[in-house]
């Protein structure tokens, strides 16, 4: 990849913005170094995991920058999109028992009317009308997954069913960031930051067209739904579900 050091922009500008274009070069060369190591697929697999449960960590941006610098051949592309649905199967699975086990007192105690509260209680709709399917969508929706999984644990899903959907999710999702990445690191070859921009730009522009479709398409009777959407029985909100509560 070309240097920003060595393009005629950097060359014919002050001392200073060359010095700050070495700098952005050495951190691009750190951040090549540490995602072409074969460490980056156990890394991946443990931070996808840990962002089932903390949803802040940055698992779809290190799955799109470790797509995006396989364009240039490592790592390898499957190995990104594979590893990181193992991890976010896991993480979702773990999130699945903590909402099993306490996970109704959690969403009973977040205050209605937040932001947080309004997602858990879309996705306690959600999964009365949609089901399993919800796993999928939530992916592309912020907060979405967390409150998914959450509320699936609470309602005691069936754990078979889940892993089912949650599969389908998973690798879809690991395969869609890696190849929003390596788009970006194919268009732009020789400029690592333009590839990343325009893999994490894509990715933010289906994320806003699925909160928006999603908010277009609300019924004004699902939205007044209320905050106490698992007040309901568990059978309710896991209909199809074959275990005991």
């Amino acid at each position: 990849m070309t240097s920003p050091c060595s393009s005629p922009w950097a060359r014919n500008h002050p001392i200073g913005v060359r010095n700050n274009a070495k700098v952005l070069n050495a951190i691009l060369d750190l951040l090549h170094g540490a995602v072409t190591s074969p460490w980056v697929f156990p890394t991946l697999v443990l931070v996808a995991m840990a962002d089932g449960v903390l949803p802040v960590l940055p698992a779809e941006t290190l799955t799109i920058t470790a797509g995006m610098y396989a364009a240039s051949g490592r790592p390898n592309l499957i190995g990104v999109a594979l590893c990181a649905a193992l991890g976010a199967l896991a993480g979702d699975h773990l999130s699945y028992v903590i909402g099993r086990a306490s996970g109704d007192r959690l969403i009973r105690r977040m205050p209605p009317g937040t932001r947080r509260r309004a997602t858990f209680d879309w996705a306690g709709r959600s999964l009365e009308q949609r089901g399993g399917l919800i796993l999928v969508i939530a992916r592309y929706i912020a907060g979405g997954r967390n409150a998914a999984t959450l509320t699936m644990g609470a309602v005691r899903y069936p754990l078979r069913k889940f892993t089912l959907f949650d599969a389908i999710g998973a690798v879809s999702w690991g395969f869609f960031s890696a190849l929003l990445g390596y788009l970006g690191g194919v268009t732009f070859e020789n400029s690592p930051l333009k590839g990343l921009a325009l893999a994490i730009g894509l990715a933010v522009a289906l994320t806003v067209l699925t909160e928006t479709t999603r908010r277009l398409r609300r019924h004004p009777a699902a939205a007044g739904a209320g905050p106490d959407v698992l007040s309901s029985s568990p059978a309710a909100a896991g209909r199809d579900r074959g275990d005991p509560a």
